[in-house]
């Protein structure tokens, strides 16, 4: 089974990933970061792991967590191999079949994603996209659960660029209940798709400009930084999102003991000041390590083993 998309699991399904995920963190408490998990269930299985991008948490974590899992891994960058140069994404992805047990990808592109996933015989899991990032919002949905109780009984501010991680949690929120304002300036609200599968699930996601109003009562801020790596037009971008800087005057007004959560890396003292980075409301550091044990249930959801 893949793991593309939110929106393509079910409620139940996103559950019984958290639910390992935590089961998983509990039983670690006590182990180094190098020993592998008691039950090992990936023992005797490879992955793979492709990036077309530059990544640090999303290789470390996989890494890690898939050698905790038993299993064995091989890293390259999209550099490294015939990537759609000379050889098809689709035929790329015939050959890593024949080789490994899954593949997680980070592309440039959804529709490179999309090709490999629809010709691969294996697993593949989506490590992010220009569209969305699964991974991510399950380690944060995760951290917040962890501090707050579940999502459905939360009320969440993301600030900022309406980009691919915004998108996942739109489809978090459509999927697992809960509330999200979402401010941003008018060119970089989430694309339209994103907006109209909110509504057709009857999701409670609203956009406005406004950021103190999409932060008011909020139980968890989130934002991430104002230029990823695939945005053009810089100097525009810090002009337009200046205003949606996340600071401890803009923390005051959400909920008392509001959380602060970013994917990082964060660029401080631009989307988020210092103050709120290293302050109470930040369980950043958190949400980090999650990644690693939020991927583990993904992985194993993907080989039928939860």
């Amino acid at each position: 089974m893949h793991f593309l998309d939110l929106k393509d699991f079910n409620k139940s399904q996103l559950r019984t990933i958290l639910k390992a995920a935590r089961t998983r963190k509990q039983a670690r408490a006590r182990l180094a970061q190098g020993e592998l998990d008691a039950d090992q269930p990936l023992k005797g299985k490879i992955i793979a792991l492709v990036f077309e991008r530059p990544s640090t948490r999303t290789r470390f974590s996989f890494e890690v967590g898939i050698r905790q899992l038993g299993g064995d891994v091989f890293t390259a960058s999209g550099t490294e191999m015939q990537l759609g140069r000379g050889e098809t994404v689709a035929d790329t992805a015939r050959v890593l079949s024949r080789y490994v047990d899954a593949v997680m990808i980070r592309s440039k592109k959804r529709e490179t994603l999309q090709e490999f996933a629809s010709a691969a015989t294996i697993p593949v899991i989506n490590g992010l996209t220009n569209m969305t990032h699964p991974c991510q919002v399950m380690a944060d949905v995760m951290t917040l659960e962890e501090k707050n109780g579940t999502l459905d009984h939360n009320k969440v501010a993301w600030v900022g660029d309406g980009n691919n991680v915004c998108a996942s949690w739109i489809e978090a929120i459509g999927i697992l209940g809960g509330e999200m304002n979402i401010g941003c300036p008018d060119s970089l609200v989430p694309a339209a798709e994103f907006m109209t599968w909110a509504k057709a699930q009857n999701a409670k996601v609203q956009v406005m400009r406004d950021v103190e109003a999409a932060v008011a009562g909020a139980n968890c801020v989130i934002t991430d930084a104002w230029v990823s790596m695939h945005d053009e037009d810089i100097e525009n971008r810090h002009n337009l999102l200046r205003p949606y800087q996340v600071n401890e005057a803009l923390m005051k007004g959400a909920a008392k003991n509001a959380l602060f959560m970013h994917c990082l890396p964060a660029h401080r003292n631009e989307e988020v000041t210092d103050g709120v980075m290293d302050g109470p409301y930040s369980v950043v550091f958190d949400e980090a390590e999650n990644r690693v044990h939020a991927q583990k249930a993904i992985l194993l959801s993907c080989f039928g083993k939860l």
